[in-house]
């Protein structure tokens, strides 16, 4: 089960895939977290607005249906507008088979089952601008977007592309979004075999060799630890103006190192538990540490 990312997690995983981003005031704290949990963390789930004034409709709500009615919502032009985060009014209730197929990773029914799990708890949720009626484009610019925000996710959580469903795959009573999941998920499931700047996860022949470290575990920085990557991390926390040595910084993982790491945890907006010194995925990212 995963815990869903901080707020300022989420937005870092986001601008590290390349994602257009514009904050609407209180994104992060407006939520619908006091009517039931949020969480545990198991998937995406995307939806069309079928409307116009789309990101003031799903920041603010309706009658009968309090905002904020999803995460974010992709505009056509490919930006996307943060509007709340975490619990939302976006999914309702869905089918235990389609739940556990994304739990569990295995192909999602062709059918939704009958409507019994809560997926405002369980997914993020994303409003696609657009009418609905099969007839509205879906820009090529807007499309990327729908695949970055979806691989951000997914990639700060290490799911695959099977964790992205449609609401029509959720429930019968849904049509949205009105393009194919499958070749969603197949565009999103290629990106994330590249690194989040763009590079071949696998570096393999004839594809753009992986310009960073990758991340190599939150149990690597440990007490004692030794390694040529932990100084590269400490030139480039240096760099970035986190720098908290006295000496070095050198190859042993040290508290020096936790307190440089806190320091950058910081200036990319974490707080709490969450700038505690020990690299994650998003932030170790974000600081590009070259590769070894």
């Amino acid at each position: 089960m995963a815990t869903p990312l901080s707020a300022a997690a989420f937005e870092a995983a986001l601008r590290a895939e390349g994602v257009t981003v514009k904050e609407h005031g209180n994104w992060s704290t407006h939520n619908r977290n006091a009517i039931g949990a949020w969480g545990p963390a198991q998937g995406v789930m995307l939806h069309h607005t079928a409307g116009s004034n789309s990101v003031s409709l799903c920041r603010t709500g309706m009658a009968g249906l309090p905002g904020p009615l999803c995460v974010a919502v992709i505009a056509k032009d490919g930006t996307v507008h943060l509007v709340g985060y975490g619990r939302t009014n976006h999914a309702g209730r869905g089918s235990t088979a389609a739940y556990n197929a994304v739990r569990n990773g295995t192909t999602i029914p062709s059918r939704p089952g009958s409507d019994a799990v809560d997926g405002n708890a369980h997914f993020y949720g994303f409003e696609i601008e657009n009418l609905g009626n099969g007839r509205d484009p879906y820009p090529d610019a807007q499309l990327v977007a729908v695949e970055k925000i979806a691989a951000a996710v997914c990639r700060a959580h290490g799911w695959g592309a099977g964790r992205v469903i449609g609401h029509k795959e959720w429930t019968t009573r849904k049509i949205d979004p009105t393009f194919s999941m499958p070749a969603m998920r197949t565009r999103i499931a290629k990106r994330l075999t590249k690194t989040a700047s763009g590079g071949n996860a696998s570096g393999g022949s004839g594809t753009p060799a992986v310009t960073y470290e990758p991340f190599p575990g939150a149990a690597f920085f440990a007490a004692g630890r030794r390694s040529a990557v932990i100084t590269a991390m400490g030139r480039r926390l240096v760099a970035e103006g986190c720098g908290r040595y006295e000496v070095g910084p050198g190859p042993s993982w040290t508290a020096a190192d936790r307190r440089s790491y806190a320091a950058w945890q910081h200036k990319l907006g974490y707080s709490g538990t969450d700038a505690d010194g020990i690299p994650g995925r998003v932030s170790w990212a974000k600081l590009r540490v070259p590769r070894i």
